[in-house]
């Protein structure tokens, strides 16, 4: 064991194998107070020997909070989630309910990898690459006597288990590297002190990006006027049921696996929002009065009057339809219970269409459901979480789901609307300003996830442009930073054989889905213009290339003809696996999602009509 002083205080712990030689020298300081350090370490043991190299720096915490980016925020699942996943509780050692005080993890796991906590008084970090000369680093954290600890394994060992996306928790990994005598190598990593604001983050990751850059190059395979009319015909040509008039929410890549053209693989459901539904037949209907498409503004518009044509009871719209059941709740565990962001999105989407192309139709479901939600909001503004399909009640207060509702409220255009817009804002202001939000997608209960920041984004961003309130700018930008977490800032190195690895996909500009469901996606393109618009009205250039790298990113993978990826045009993965989650590192899941051809349709029409309109017209 080395202790080595940082020269701006404070000091790490080397734990080397026996015996071994560490020298070490650091660099310069960066603006954020980061600098580099280098470890040389020489094994000289006389036999081989199997042995890890472990870096770590603790600060006082009787409470810590911790990051790992896009992995572990916080105590990272509130006690009150439903979902089972890596959860921090200090004194804890219940690994079978995944539920400790010390986690190790593999960093491809993290978006960048690099490993934070928050103590009494101030903060510490600690960053690397996702690969050293021993292997696939290592990320850790834990807290005991009063201290707060992170560390950095070469090469990683995950414990107390290892989480492969289920609740169901497998045995700890380690990765081994065998020392040979006069063995010598170097290793490089960064360090600071954070000062006691948990957004200091924000900072040291974006400066961290800017390192990475040279290093990460993204290809994209067709420009963004192809990319919409590839995304754009697979909708229509896989996705879109006239009979009923639906967008399916997902369709196989092999079409003769069942014997009858992949029927008993495509997923015959269709969500009102989010997977599926009106946001993605808004970005379809957009493309076709564009590009003079009558085929695709007929199935957007039937779609869209199909949603809005079955209300449910309570005057919203309903979660999900079923071709063998029809119309039914929200994908929750709650009898009858519809969700509120779900709702939120296909009523803001629906907005947005209706400046497309006026439908009373639709006008009369968007002010059904808007008045329905104002109706029921907490006298503190929360809108609510989980309601009830029936009755309108509202079954869960919980989490942050609402917020989707916020930027719908604000650009309904009545003053009503926008003050039950304001006052929700001010309620979800609080996660914000916590760096913990939770609770938007239906399929993972309360836990934190990328898409709550994508809402926070959108929600924030309507407020100022409505308002022109510095306040609601503000939040936009720290949102816009923690919703930037998630998102990769190098590329992940994949096994060469592999099918990622084969066409040599970078996930920079790519998010991890959330710590619970560990791989990523592509939902961020869903506030591009968002991200531009905040760029414009701070005059800081970092959000709009954040938004176009995304957009660059899932210009790769794109199947431009039948065959291509071992697809057909226009058939969009949802889940690209970067790590070692749900399926092996390297794969991508061969099943086209409605939303993921529609978030794509969206970006890329939004960065076109961008290039049409003069700065400062609404351009979404």
């Amino acid at each position: 064991m080395v202790t080595i002083a940082d020269p701006d205080g404070g000091e790490l712990v080397v734990e080397v194998p026996k015996p071994c030689t560490v020298a070490w020298r650091w660099g310069e300081r960066l603006p954020t107070g980061r600098r580099e350090l280098r470890l040389t370490i020489r094994y000289d043991g006389a036999a081989p020997a199997a042995g890890w190299v472990r870096v770590s720096r603790s600060v006082p915490a009787a409470g810590p909070w911790w990051l790992i980016p896009g992995l572990f925020y916080g105590e990272n699942r509130p006690a009150a989630c439903e979902r089972v996943f890596p959860r921090f509780e200090a004194g804890a050692d219940r690994p079978q309910e995944m539920v400790s005080s010390r986690w190790g993890f593999r960093a491809d796991r993290a978006a960048t990898p690099a490993v934070m906590a928050w103590g009494d008084a101030s903060g510490i970090a600690l960053i690397a690459d996702e690969e050293s000369p021993l292997g696939t680093t290592g990320l850790a954290i834990e807290h005991a006597a009063g201290r707060a600890t992170v560390s950095l394994l070469f090469p990683y060992q995950e414990y107390p288990i290892t989480y492969y996306g289920s609740a169901l928790p497998l045995p700890a990994q380690a990765a081994t590297h065998v020392w040979q005598p006069g063995e010598e190598h170097e290793l490089t990593l960064a360090t600071c002190v954070l000062p006691a604001d948990r957004h200091a983050y924000a900072a040291l990751l974006r400066e961290d990006r800017e390192l990475r850059l040279s290093g990460a190059p993204i290809g994209a395979w067709e420009d963004v006027e192809s990319a919409a009319g590839i995304a754009a015909d697979g909708l229509y040509r896989w996705h879109y049921d006239p009979d009923p008039g639906v967008l399916l929410e997902t369709v196989g890549f092999d079409r003769e696996v069942s014997g009858t053209n992949g029927e008993r693989v495509d997923r015959q459901a269709m969500h009102v929002g989010w997977v599926s539904g009106i946001p993605w037949a808004a970005a379809l209907l957009a493309h076709g009065l564009r590009r003079g498409r009558p085929e695709h503004v007929d199935a957007a518009a039937r779609v869209i009057g199909f949603i809005c044509a079955n209300l449910s009871p309570s005057g919203t719209f309903w979660g999900t339809w079923y071709r063998h059941a029809g119309w039914s709740q929200s994908w929750t565990p709650v009898k009858d219970a519809l969700h509120a962001r779900t709702l939120g999105e296909a009523t803001l989407f629906l907005l947005r269409a209706l400046r497309l192309r006026p439908d009373p139709g639709w006008l009369a479901a968007a002010r059904s459901n808007l008045d329905a939600m104002v109706a029921r909001q907490r006298a503190d503004g929360n809108l609510g979480s989980l309601h009830h399909a029936a009755t309108g009640e509202v079954l869960s207060w919980s989490g942050a789901s609402g917020l989707t509702w916020v930027a719908a409220l604000a650009e309904a255009g009545e003053d009503r609307y926008l003050r039950a817009a304001e006052r929700a804002g001010e309620y979800y202001a609080s996660f914000v300003d916590d760096e913990f939000l939770y609770g938007a997608p239906e399929d993972v209960d309360l836990a934190p996830t990328s898409e709550d920041g994508y809402a926070a984004v959108i929600a924030y961003m309507a407020l100022h442009r409505r308002t022109g309130a510095r306040r609601w700018l503000d939040l936009a930008r720290r949102a816009a930073d923690w919703m930037l977490t998630f998102r990769y800032s190098y590329n992940v190195r994949f096994p060469p054989r592999s099918p990622l690895g084969v066409y040599g996909f970078a996930t920079r500009g790519a998010d991890q889905a959330s710590p619970s469901n560990q791989h990523v996606h592509a939902y961020g393109l869903v506030c591009t213009a968002e991200l531009i618009e905040l760029s414009q009205t701070l005059g800081d250039p970092h959000y709009a290339e954040r938004a176009h790298e995304t957009l660059e990113c899932f210009r790769q993978l794109l199947p431009a003809a039948d065959g291509d990826v071992n697809a057909y045009r226009g058939m969009i993965t949802e889940r690209y696996y970067q790590t070692d989650c749900f399926q092996p590192k390297g794969m991508y899941l061969t099943l086209s999602h409605a939303w993921s051809a529609g978030v794509l349709l969206l970006a890329c029409e939004q960065v076109l009509a961008r290039e049409r309109v003069p700065l400062g017209q609404d351009s979404r």
